[in-house]
Order: C-alpha cells, then structure tokens, then sequence
C-alpha cells in the first residue's frame, strides 16, 4: 500500500489525477466513486481534458453503486451525479457509463447482470475509491463479507446520517442500494482512494494499519497488490507510522 500525504485536500485532487491520467491514456476501464471526496479529482480532470492534455474517448466507466428506488434522472441518484460532476464535461461516450439498475424490479437479478457486465468488460483497471467514517468502500457496510460480488445490501445508520447532508431529510435517504462488493473492488487492477479531513483520520488508520477485519471494509485493501492512498494532513492525523511513510515517499527507488 503506497501511501501519499498532502497539504490540502485540493493536492490531494492533483495527485490522484496525476495517477490516473496514464491509466485513462491507456484508454482504461475506470471504476467512478460518488460523494464528495472524489469531485475534486473530477475538476482537475476535466481541467486536463479542456487543456487538450488527456482524452477520454477510449475509456469506458462502471460506478461503485446506486441507491435503489431512485430513478436515473433523480438528482441525488449517481446515475444523475457522475454525469453532473463529471463525465457531461469530458469526450467519454455516454453510453459506456455504466450504473447499476436502481429501478430493477428484480434488484438482486440486477446485481448479477452488472457484476457480468463487469468482468465481460475486461474488468476494471482503476478504481477511484473513498472511505466512509464506519470504514465502508462503495456501499460495503461494516460486516460485510471480504469475498463478496456486486450485492443488494442495507445501509448502516451512520452512513444514512452522513449522506443526509445530500436530502432534504435523513428520511429521504434510501435505505438499500446496490454496491460492487469488496471481492470486485478487489479483482480492478489499481485502486486509488481518496480520503480528505479530520473526520475521516480513525478510518484511515483502520484501512491502512488497523487488522484486516469486515468490522472495517476498507481493510480488504491490504490484501491488494497495487493499492495508492491519498489523504491530506488531516486525514493522515491518525495513522502511527505517519513518518514512514513521509520518509518512503521522500525516497522513491530509482531504477
């Protein structure tokens, strides 16, 4: 697991779209998070693309998850969301971005069709990631399995109230979704998760040192071989080999 520190949550956007530009200039299957965490990422990407410095037009794109129940055109659904953030400003094809079903009247039957469209796809080759408070990658609630494929699950209390923020109520929020599991997280080739802010640091510490345990999803990670973290200061406050791995990074091997 490499992991980078930043000053700031806006450098934290410029090294990850640092990482994975080359990947997109492979004309890459990416993997596309929700949320807030990854909207910097996308400016400074579309900032590239509008400079003439990175193209799209070969990549095709899975999102990590969908809230059942809200349709496509749902402001807060990410159907609507990626294309809002992100992939309206760039030459992808908009066709070859892909969501899971939320309106499936089958949503467990849907579930099975995008882990297949997945791996008929070739796979995903790098997966932006971020890390909620309890721990979860994409919609992969603490007790999950470390195994699992793309799954219809309940979401957990604390990220209800944390994505409130985004309804008008905490009502609002849709109680299941459908989520890549942690075993198709884990299959993509890179995973590169972004984490910014204080209230983000004790889940830090658990993906990156904490024991590898469902209790914190985000742990699954270390059992990836090409795994990049980037967090800025505040989000690094809580790990205890913080000098490490400043020193590590400072020291790159030179071949």
């Amino acid at each position: 697991m490499h992991i980078i520190i930043r000053p700031t949550a806006d450098e934290v956007a410029v090294a990850a779209a640092d990482i994975v530009v080359p990947h997109i200039r492979r004309g890459a299957t990416l993997g596309l998070a929700t949320g807030s965490t990854p909207v910097a990422t996308y400016q400074e990407l579309i900032r590239r693309h509008d400079a003439g410095e990175v193209s799209f037009a070969d990549c095709r794109a899975f999102l990590l998850d969908e809230y059942i129940g809200l349709a496509p055109e749902h402001e807060q659904s990410y159907h609507h969301t990626i294309r809002h953030e992100f992939t309206a400003h760039i030459d992808i094809d908009d066709a070859l971005v892909a969501s899971p079903d939320g309106m499936a009247a089958d949503p467990h039957a849907a579930a099975d069709t995008y882990e297949h469209a997945i791996v008929n796809a070739g796979g995903i080759g790098v997966q932006l990631l971020g890390v909620g408070t309890n721990g979860h990658i994409g919609f992969n609630e603490p007790g999950t399995a470390l195994t699992m494929p793309t799954h219809v699950t309940t979401l957990h209390p604390q990220t209800i109230a944390d994505n409130a923020r985004f309804f008008d109520t905490a009502e609002d929020v849709p109680v299941h979704v459908l989520t890549q599991g942690l075993g198709t997280i884990r299959r993509a080739g890179h995973l590169v998760l972004l984490a910014t802010g204080q209230h983000k640091a004790a889940a830090v510490a658990c993906l990156a040192e904490g024991p590898l345990t469902t209790m914190c999803p985000a742990s699954v990670l270390q059992l990836h071989n090409n795994v990049t973290v980037i967090v800025d200061e505040a989000a690094a406050s809580g790990l205890k080999n913080l000098e490490y791995y400043r020193f590590a990074e400072a020291n790159p091997l030179k071949v």
